[in-house]
């Protein structure tokens, strides 16, 4: 195992809020995504954003107990506390029901929480996965000069042709081409840092190389525009990738989960 894996954890065993804010930087969109699957309709922004909030105090009262030498995916287990969260939603909801007085939506039947429609799935895991290749995009975009990245990104991620960037920008195609290199350079070692940060197991290692990460240069570009592209379509995650700050500054932070 990476020993920047046992370090994240050990990072979160500590309360340390910048592992935190990660975590919910990383994970907290495609959570809430789950949430709003799950709850067909029933579940807006503001609750699925709590659900997910009370998801990792929940975790956080776990974290002790997380053996990440086991090899599970660290991401299984989240949607396990997550599965649990919602359960309770639904029985406060149900509640609320036979209660009478104003009623929360209903969340029509209250699913099994063993049951295969909250299990781990193919989606779920291709969207952890996008998950921590945005953030290493994030992560080199926040380290490099603003002109490198800008051109990288024009070209790979909005396909602009080295020529129509060269133009915007009052330079040639080879220095377009050396910017290119440089950030994708960036962004191959990010890419081997971030992943490793945020897996767990040997099948999760191999992700990156099964997704084209591992390949030549035109092939790597390539996977890395089809991921950004997945992330940036209505519905899906990365939108939301850019944290809410203001719902972050209004939690207590690290989370005192179990206390």
């Amino acid at each position: 195992m990476h020993p920047i894996t046992t370090t994240f954890v050990e990072r979160l065993r500590n309360r340390d809020e910048s592992a935190w804010f990660e975590l919910w930087e990383v994970f907290g969109p495609v959570i809430r995504a789950h949430f709003a699957k799950w709850g067909r309709g029933a579940i807006g922004p503001e609750t699925a954003r709590d659900l997910t909030q009370e998801t990792l105090a929940q975790l956080a009262g776990a974290i002790e107990r997380f053996d990440p030498t086991r090899g599970v995916r660290f991401s299984t287990w989240l949607l396990s506390i997550a599965r649990h969260v919602f359960g309770d939603e639904v029985d406060r909801r149900m509640a609320g029901k036979r209660g009478g007085g104003r009623r929360a939506a209903s969340l029509d039947v209250a699913p099994d929480p063993e049951g295969d429609r909250l299990a781990p799935d193919d989606e779920y895991e291709r969207r952890i996965f996008r998950a921590k290749v945005m953030a290493a995009i994030r992560r080199v975009e926040a380290g490099c000069d603003f002109l490198p990245f800008q051109v990288w990104q024009s070209r790979v991620l909005e396909g602009v042709t080295g020529r129509e960037v060269a133009d915007r920008i009052g330079t040639s195609e080879p220095t377009v081409s050396r910017h290119v290199q440089r950030v994708r350079e960036r962004l191959r070692a990010e890419l081997v840092r971030t992943i490793s940060e945020f897996s767990f197991t040997e099948d999760e290692s191999r992700e990156a190389e099964r997704a084209g990460l591992a390949a030549s240069d035109a092939a790597f570009d390539a996977a890395i525009a089809e991921i950004y592209r997945a992330e940036m379509r209505p519905g899906a995650t990365g939108g939301a990738a850019a944290v809410d700050s203001q719902a972050w500054s209004s939690m207590r932070y690290p989370p005192r989960g179990g206390q």
